[in-house]
């Protein structure tokens, strides 16, 4: 069943960026994915969003439900009816969220974990972080800025703000299949974060990347998008299309 079109709120979403080698994503991503990459380097990261007013499309905003959310995300490309396309992979969940926990693949794709989140946010500070059902941790600590992180595989804010938004289409692995979600922004704007620290215990997992072969690279901020979700076909786990 496909995913039902879904409306709302982002009132915050905070991107991690880092820069992987790409013989590391190429082990671990599944067919059909492959690693799409910016100046011979694979990007991974942690999408932290803050969701409001979420309902079906057509449904009133008074309905809509809120909660804290996290994905883990690789930047991938994968041949579809002929065209090279391109999105993120996303191989696991965190909501703060029972419903949308309890409902994982029906409202959003993919298993989502239940954990706790903490957040404190004043003066363009943002202290944010989880710890979930099965003790996957995630934590920053960042400010806004305008300086850019002259280290960065990217060139510029422009670069990386491109590079995501023509990389809205994201799939989540549901047993044999991928499930796909596509984020239509009304009104897409990011701006730059300063990382003071930055923790996940899923990119600093030795047995998946090890050690020299992932680094941070950016971080991004967004606030106060109207936009909606809309569900795809699902994607055959270990075919090419």
């Amino acid at each position: 069943m496909k995913i039902p079109k879904i409306k709302g709120i982002i009132d915050r979403r905070i991107l991690i960026n880092y820069q992987v080698d790409k013989e590391i994503l190429e082990n671990y991503l599944p067919k059909p994915f492959r690693p799409k990459l910016i100046n011979g380097k694979g990007i991974a990261g942690i999408c932290l969003i803050r969701l409001k007013e979420i309902r079906p499309k057509g449904l009133p905003k008074q309905i809509g439900i809120s909660s804290e959310n996290g994905a883990h995300r690789i930047a991938v490309e994968w041949n579809e009816n002929g065209k090279v396309k391109e999105g993120v992979y996303i191989p696991r969940r965190d909501t703060s969220s029972k419903v949308n926990s309890l409902a994982g693949g029906t409202i959003f794709p993919g298993v989502h974990h239940l954990a706790e989140f903490t957040v404190n946010e004043s003066d363009g500070n943002y202290d944010v972080a989880f710890i979930s059902d099965d003790d996957t941790s995630l934590s920053i600590e960042a400010s806004e800025t305008d300086n850019w992180n002259e280290e960065s595989v990217f060139d510029n804010l422009n670069c990386v703000s491109d590079f995501f938004e023509n990389g809205s289409i994201g799939y989540s692995p549901d047993k044999n299949d991928f499930d796909g979600l596509e984020l239509k922004a009304y009104n897409w704007k990011v701006s730059l974060l300063n990382v003071k620290k930055v923790h996940s215990s899923f990119f600093e997992n030795k047995t998946i990347f090890p050690k020299d072969s992932i680094k941070f690279d950016n971080a991004l901020l967004m606030k106060n998008i109207k936009h909606e979700w809309i569900g795809l076909e699902k994607i055959k786990a270990s075919k090419s299309i």
